[in-house]
């Protein structure tokens, strides 16, 4: 016995110790990257990449997407890390005016060739020689410098050791763009860096930071002011967006963005749900920024088409199909009662529908409890007539063997 008890525990821990082993790690998916590589043709200048999921999340925040890097080591081929969860990619370049169709990744690094936008191949195996390179995380800088600072370049490093983010002097040289300000990534363990321009001859002083995109404006003498907040920001008041969707469309959801930069007010489609209002219409407050809208329903299964809207004003949006829709800029006295007309006729039809599947359901449990009644009766009779049957036989057996002894 005292061996069978051991042998059951062994038994017992061992299965315990399997399930451990077995038991699959929690990984942080943004913490897990694959490298992109591209090939692009040769007017394709600056190429991008812009990556999401089946879901509808964003790698990045607006399009065109994130900027590949050159690869030294293979002429013509640029690279990027994006989320490994994103899935889907669309490879662009020229500020996004020319572009690929969706291309599905299956998972783990990728070789994107770009022959024209219609034609794009994807190859699991390299393509490239050499290792690739880390994935480094980075913040971008924005600087402003006088006309007389040409061809400004970035300088950052970690103090006090002194570990420099680029080779050599003057580092890496900052893009400008259309508002007239320079962009620059650093490494987000630098904490100091230098503006310079005209091969580095003239300059600011250190400047120490926080690993955070900040804006710097540089003076003619090389002073200059910093700030963590974008100086070039609209300031726009919240707005509400007011909407009265089909009666089909389930948890109508609003999608909102700023055209043509792509900056989303949402991180993720289909957006955010509306609140219930007043007199029939669904409400939500956005960015007073934006300038198109999709209303969808039912998971974003639904939605209309891109809504072009004027900025900074409240919208009430009667929408009766994905391509019929109505934009006003004042409440409109006409569509609240036909709101509500159907709203009640909606009411009283889900009413009575439940009241139906109520009554069905009665009936339903009903009938259940009968055939449970019935099974019980049953099972019942049968446990009898085995008990009785089992004596019946003890009996018999007891009178044989007193017999036998006899």
């Amino acid at each position: 016995m005292v061996k069978a008890v051991k042998r059951l525990t062994w038994l017992i821990c061992t299965f315990a110790m399997a399930l451990v082993l077995i038991k699959p790690m929690s990984v942080n998916a943004e913490e897990e990257r694959s490298a992109v590589y591209v090939q692009v043709p040769g007017d394709w200048e600056a190429p991008c990449v812009w990556a999401w999921d089946e879901d509808g999340n964003n790698a990045f925040e607006a399009w065109p997407g994130g900027e590949t890097e050159a690869d030294a080591d293979n002429e013509g081929w640029y690279y990027i890390w994006i989320p490994s969860w994103a899935d889907h990619v669309i490879v662009n370049a020229n500020e996004g005016s020319v572009q690929t169709g969706e291309l599905v990744l299956e998972g783990g690094n990728a070789w994107i060739t770009v022959e024209d936008a219609e034609n794009a191949a994807v190859s699991y195996e390299a393509l490239t020689k050499g290792d690739i390179p880390e994935y480094v995380e980075k913040f971008e800088i924005h600087v402003d410098v006088p006309d007389s600072w040409e061809a400004p370049c970035l300088w950052a490093w970690s103090a006090p050791d002194g570990t420099n983010a680029f080779a050599a002097w003057p580092g890496e040289a900052f893009k400008q763009g259309e508002d007239g300000w320079y962009t620059g990534k650093a490494p987000v363990w630098v904490n100091s860096v230098i503006v310079n321009a005209n091969e580095g001859s003239v300059q600011t002083e250190d400047i120490a930071i926080d690993p955070a995109e900040l804006w710097i404006t540089v003076e003619e003498d090389g002073s200059f002011e910093f700030s963590y907040d974008d100086p070039n920001a609209v300031s726009a008041p919240d707005i509400h967006v007011n909407v009265q969707a089909p009666a089909d469309w389930e948890t109508p959801c609003l999608w909102a963005w700023s055209a043509p930069d792509g900056t989303n007010a949402f991180a993720a489609w289909p957006g955010e749900p509306f609140a219930a209002g007043e007199e029939g219409w669904l409400t939500l407050s956005v960015p007073g920024w934006i300038n198109s809208v999709i209303v969808s329903g039912n998971e974003g299964s639904v939605q209309t088409t891109d809504i072009s809207v004027e900025t900074g004003k409240d919208i009430w949006l009667v929408v009766t199909g994905p391509e019929a829709y109505e934009v006003f800029y004042e409440k409109p006295a006409d569509t609240a009662a036909v709101s509500n007309k159907e709203a009640a006729s909606d009411t009283e039809a889900a009413d009575a529908g439940e009241s139906a599947e109520q009554t069905e359901a009665v009936d339903v449990d009903a009938a259940a409890d009968a055939q449970t009644a019935e099974a019980g009766i049953s099972t019942g009779t049968i446990v009898l007539i085995v008990v009785v049957c089992v004596a019946v036989i003890a009996l018999a057996a007891y009178f044989i063997l007193k017999k036998k002894k006899a």
